[in-house]
């Protein structure tokens, strides 16, 4: 049994600090470099995995030594990765982040074997689809696979729908969850308040604001889970650690207002340690 399955990318990240990020045309120097594992799908994973979930993993990486450093990475940290395809004709994701001052980050992201996960890869995970209790998915790989993804689930469907874009209404009929930031609700639905979730054609929206936690946004009601105060390091994979840990408390049957309760408490804990897993907690 599938607690969690996640269908997304899996990057290496390369994370540069910098005292601001610069503008247009401007260089600024770093005060180094670190490299980690990431990707959105892949840190969605781990997250539920370290706080207890069994997880499986539906990706593509490359036939390189990044590759194989990520999936190592996956496997040690318990996810089940018999459904990552490894691809020969294009290198592993990678991302370049820069971390600010404050914590802030800014993300270039080069998907490389990412954007080659297809409805196939999906298909060949029919069955743990059909068994787990949460599917967990998000736009770092391309939209046919997603939207198969979550034709296929019969648990709980939750979409994170970042890098922002507009979605086809289909695939918002499938989701049951649906986890954007104010940015991306806006691209959505041309407004950042959270309100303006009703217009979409989900049964539940979590608008995550950041240090300001987030708000469940129904039919009925609009309530608003603050996150705890933390001294924030490093905000890269906060959003990741949320989503993780929203599909890991749904898949243990908690009701909507407790899941987001833990999320914003795990998602504040990973701003506090640089990387974007550094501050999840470890795996219990």
């Amino acid at each position: 049994m599938v607690d969690v399955l996640v269908v997304g990318s899996v990057n290496q990240d390369v994370v540069v600090r910098v005292p601001r990020h610069p503008g247009p045309g401007e260089t600024v120097l770093g005060s180094g470099m670190a490299m980690f594992d990431g990707g959105k799908g892949a840190n969605q994973a781990v997250a539920a995995a370290r706080l207890g979930a069994q997880v499986a993993f539906v990706g593509r990486v490359g036939a390189d030594e990044a590759g194989a450093v990520l999936l190592a990475g996956l496997a040690s940290e318990g996810v089940d990765t018999r459904w990552v395809a490894v691809d020969g004709a294009v290198p592993s994701g990678m991302a370049m982040i820069t971390v600010d001052a404050s914590g802030e980050n800014s993300i270039v992201v080069v998907p490389g074997a990412n954007h080659a996960l297809d409805t196939r890869d999906v298909e060949r995970a029919r069955d743990a689809l059909a068994h787990a209790a949460v599917t967990m998915l998000q736009l770092e790989v391309p939209l046919e696979a997603v939207a198969r993804a979550a034709e296929l689930a019969a648990g709980i469907v939750v979409l994170n729908p970042a890098p922002a874009r507009s979605l086809p209404s289909g695939l918002l009929g499938s989701v049951d969850v649906l986890v954007p930031n104010e940015h991306e609700l806006e691209v959505l639905v041309g407004s950042g308040d959270p309100e303006a979730a009703r217009e979409l054609d989900v049964q539940t929206v979590v608008v995550t604001l950041g240090a300001d936690g987030a708000v469940i946004v129904t039919a009925d009601e609009l309530l608003a889970v603050p996150a705890p105060p933390v001294d924030a390091v490093d905000t890269t994979g906060a959003g990741d650690a949320f989503c993780g840990a929203l599909a890991w408390a749904l898949s243990q049957g908690r009701a909507i207002e407790d899941a987001v309760e833990v999320a914003v408490e795990v998602g504040a804990a990973a701003t506090t340690a640089r990387g974007a897993r550094g501050g999840v907690p470890p795996r219990r």
